[in-house]
């Protein structure tokens, strides 16, 4: 029998403590969410709607297919910063007239939907995941371009987001421009760029300089209709493909055109049936302690996630600090690498470089749940090889092809984070957990490492060494990086594609895997040297 069997004691105090923590963490998470959704304020939002124009969330809606879901990504873009949390932009995977598309739309009501450093690097992350799963891009377009006092952070990076466009376009991945309002100077390349652009009647204006610029540049005198009004593009430029009525039928047109597409998934599709996990999805509120020193069963995880709790696991009594094995989500098979224990030994990362090739002879995504330290130190590992063996579980990480999504849900630290697929490791997706916390090591090991080497230091130079301030300095590091390592800075970073509540886990996987098999999904058997 390979169906997990639960020890999770949901009636014990320890339990209670948990699911308190986590729903406190929650708690604050939704505040920060509300910001991104009120986008501009009640002023900008009441000035919005008195011009009769929907918000960018209800754009969205508008565009989606009836009561279908949709997956968010980097809503809490900026948090932390001087800009308004969710970046000045909503965007995530949704499902229009049956194909699921990326769809970006600008805040008119944040700065006019200017750009901002976090608004670029949310946007560029977004077109980055619709790339690499070939999925169709519809923007939902009015923005006044780049936040020109920021223009240094924006100008030169904030160029990939055009060549990305042409770059989905050559790909055969269909990008689509719904134009709301004005779409100027770079704005007005977004749209220039699409492959289908549908502009609104005495809404839409799509030019490179307005006319007091203009005025000013060539002494010409013109108005927004004769430079870029939808009817001018739509019956002289030919910029515009559709000239729509108001913003409610340009989201009719903008599904017509998907409907048109003939869009199919290249991957394989899932399994017809996917029984639902067999312990109820809100105990995972309690799974994980607030004290990550704590050990918790990443099984309990995995039984509360996968098609019927069945899970069968790989090499269970070799590397134990490391849980593998097989499943489904969804429907959709995948593999699962999972930190049972803080420090990942010698023997884990042997199964783990095993286990990734197999997934990739299987052609099977990989799903790595993050809870480690990093690859456990001292002089017996260190002789029995722990650099060539995470080396090698890392160099399988590095160039398997099957699709990877990471998920932190402890602590994902140092070269651990790179050994799970880490954000630099280019996972498909990458979700945190509000318990998780990431960063070169745990909080108060970093501290007392800064304080040994600095009183060493002073040793060895014979110098006099100040405890007391060097305790105070010792705190003070301590408290920088347990800040530092929070999931709202990593989140507001886009160092993730989002928080999500535990409860919401299976769905998420299943969101993001249904998109995943919109390209194909294809393994290798080619990987660097691994050193034996």
């Amino acid at each position: 029998m390979t169906t997990l069997k639960s020890a999770l004691d949901t009636a014990s105090p320890e339990y209670a403590a948990n699911v308190a923590a986590m729903q406190e963490k929650l708690v604050e998470i939704d505040g920060e969410l509300a910001k991104a959704v009120d986008g501009g304020g009640e002023r900008s939002n009441a000035r919005h709607a008195s011009r009769g124009k929907l918000t960018a969330r209800a754009r969205i809606e508008l565009l989606l297919d009836r009561d279908s879901p949709f997956l968010e990504l980097c809503p809490l873009a900026g948090y932390g910063s001087e800009f308004t949390v969710g970046g000045s932009i909503a965007g995530g995977i949704g499902v229009v007239n049956g194909v699921e598309c990326m769809i970006v739309a600008t805040d008119p009501t944040v700065k006019g939907g200017a750009t901002n450093p976090w608004a670029m690097r949310k946007s560029l992350r977004l077109q980055t995941i619709a790339l690499e799963n070939r999925l169709p891009v519809i923007s939902l377009v009015e923005s006044g371009g780049a936040d020109l006092p920021r223009q240094l952070e924006i100008f030169i990076p904030g160029g990939r987001s055009f060549k990305n466009l042409t770059n989905l376009s050559k790909a055969g991945i269909p990008t689509i421009a719904l134009v709301f309002g004005n779409s100027t100077a770079g704005g007005a390349y977004l749209p220039g760029m699409s492959d289908h652009i549908v502009m609104i009647k005495e809404r839409s204006k799509v030019f490179l300089a307005g006319p007091p610029l203009v005025k000013a540049a060539t002494g010409e005198i013109s108005n927004d209709e004769e430079l870029g009004g939808a009817e001018m593009h739509s019956r002289v430029s030919g910029l515009a493909d559709y000239f729509a009525e108001d913003e409610q039928d340009a989201c009719r047109i903008g599904r017509l055109i998907v409907g048109r597409l003939n869009w199919k998934k290249a991957g394989p599709k899932p399994r017809p049936v996917a029984p639902a996990p067999r312990y109820d999805e809100n105990e995972l509120l309690g799974v994980v302690p607030p004290d990550l020193k704590v050990p918790f069963d990443p099984k309990e995880v995995i039984a509360r996630v996968v098609d019927d709790s069945d899970f069968d696991e790989f090499k269970p009594l070799f590397g134990t600090s490391l849980v593998t094995g097989w499943a489904d989500v969804h429907g959709y098979p995948i593999g699962i690498l999972a930190n049972a224990r803080g420090a990942l030994f010698n023997e884990d990362a042997l199964k783990a470089t095993q286990f990734i090739q197999l997934a990739n002879r299987y052609n099977t995504p990989l799903l790595f749940l993050h809870n480690t330290t990093g690859y456990m130190v001292g002089k017996d590992y260190e002789q029995r090889g722990i650099i060539k063996h995470g080396a090698m579980m890392i160099n399988a990480v590095s160039n398997s092809t099957v699709p990877h999504i990471s998920i932190l849900l402890g602590s994902s630290y140092g070269a651990g984070h790179y050994g799970m697929c880490g954000r630099p490791y280019d996972p498909r997706f990458l979700f945190t957990w509000p318990s998780a916390r990431s960063s070169v090591m745990g909080a108060q090991q970093l501290a007392e490492v800064t304080y040994n080497v600095s009183k060493a230091s002073a040793e060895a130079q014979g110098k006099p060494f100040d405890d007391e301030g060097a305790l105070a300095i010792k705190a003070a590091i301590e408290h920088q990086i347990d800040a530092e390592s929070l999931p709202l800075v990593l989140s507001g970073m886009v160092y993730d594609d989002g928080i999500i509540d535990p409860r919401d886990t299976r769905t998420v996987l299943g969101m993001t895997l249904s998109a995943i098999h919109s390209a194909p999904v294809e393994g290798t058997g080619e990987f660097g040297v691994f050193r034996m």
